[in-house]
């Protein structure tokens, strides 16, 4: 088995990390530089691991998934995703880019992790041993759920019908959302053009100009660059200057 993951600050490296310790499985990044259709090759089981957006699968991931949709023919999938609170079907969503829809899909589950949106007011952001008992939780959710894999248990989180419905009260006004903040960075007057942002970005939407920091119209709304900003001069979507910023998961929470 090998689990394919996009994370943009971090939780969703933490749970792929996670679970493929425990299933003895391979983990890679999207984002890596690899021959994605030889490894595919190489595993009856695939597994992804993603950032639930408005409950949608983050952009980067629909799009490695259709760019490798010959090669997933004929294998089982695991997928695994993180969320702040509830998505309802954020792990059904990726069944509509699947070869086959859903039902080669053998696990899927949904793991709820801090907060990185650390602009918007009416989400608390936090850091360190604050996280520590979320974190603990999503570990032993996810070795679980690589436990019941390994035993062949079936669990589809966020499949049935209900959740299904409840997952459309968000995801029928999430592209819009995404669409719209694809081309809706803003960079304020404290950049100091260090060049962080630019090196960071999943999509290479971000690039230093004669006039600084400049955009394609390619935000895929991770929020990294808002998280990672030694100035705190960039924000996408809700263009608040963030008080705090969202540091990841060091490991240093579990011990």
């Amino acid at each position: 088995m090998i689990v394919f993951y996009f994370s943009g600050t971090g939780n969703s490296r933490f749970v792929a990390e996670t679970f493929c310790r425990a299933a003895d499985a391979a983990c890679c990044s999207i984002e890596d530089s690899a021959n994605f259709n030889a490894l595919i090759a190489a595993h009856e089981t695939v597994g992804f691991c993603y950032p639930i957006y408005g409950s949608c699968v983050a952009r980067p991931m629909r799009e490695f998934v259709r760019a490798h949709t010959a090669a997933l023919e004929g294998k089982r999938f695991v997928i695994l995703c993180t969320q702040l609170i509830f998505s309802g079907d954020g792990a059904h969503a990726l069944c509509a880019e699947l070869p086959g829809g859903e039902k080669n899909v053998i696990y899927a589950e949904h793991v709820c992790m801090p907060n990185n949106v650390c602009n918007f007011p009416l989400f608390r952001v936090t850091n360190g041993a604050e996280n520590a008992r979320k974190l603990r939780a999503a570990e032993r959710k996810t070795i679980r759920a690589a436990q019941d894999v390994l035993r062949g248990v079936v669990r589809r989180r966020g499949f049935n019908p209900a959740s299904v419905l409840m997952g459309k009260s968000q995801s029928a006004f999430w592209p819009a959302v995404e669409r719209t903040a694809a081309g809706d960075v803003k960079i304020d007057a404290d950049c100091i053009r260090c060049g962080k942002c630019v090196r960071l970005c999943p999509t290479k939407n971000l690039t230093m100009g004669e006039n600084g920091v400049e955009q394609a119209g390619r935000c895929a709304v991770c929020y990294r660059c808002v998280n990672a900003c030694p100035k705190q001069a960039i924000t996408v979507m809700f263009h608040r200057k963030p008080k705090k910023q969202y540091q990841g998961v060091s490991g240093k929470e579990l011990t």
